[in-house]
């Protein structure tokens, strides 16, 4: 059973601009949704989470400025902009869903608190 599907990844040049969306099914529409990235011969690191009502909103430091997340729920969608890419950004980038709507207390990004995952959209930008 496919829960989260991510597209909107591609090859871009430094200072480009993508979008990535995530379709979530009925099963995770109300919970908190998060982006991750993985770079090759890195860890996979949180870049944004939102929770289900749009009020709790967070960046990595690194993208701070330059992404930004929403979600529609009717449509069950998340979406990340991401606008002045860097090289740095190239990861494959992972949609997740949380545990419930309003997003771990806890500071920064938990994979732990994410039980569902989508497969993966490559990103890549090129300088």
């Amino acid at each position: 059973q496919v829960e989260l599907v991510e597209s909107g990844g591609g090859s871009v040049q430094a200072g480009g601009s993508l979008r990535l969306s995530c379709v979530f099914t009925h099963a995770v529409s109300t919970a908190c949704m998060a982006w991750f990235r993985q770079a090759p011969g890195k860890e996979r690191e949180g870049v944004a989470q939102i929770s289900s009502n749009s009020v709790r909103i967070e960046y990595a430091d690194s993208v701070k400025g330059r992404f930004t997340t929403s979600r529609d729920n009717a449509k069950k969608t998340v979406y990340l902009q991401m606008n002045s890419l860097k090289a740095e950004d190239t990861a494959m980038y992972y949609c997740a869903a949380g545990n419930g709507p309003l997003c771990s207390v806890r500071p920064g990004f938990h994979e732990d608190y994410f039980q569902k995952w989508g497969q993966g959209t490559q990103v890549t930008v090129s300088s």
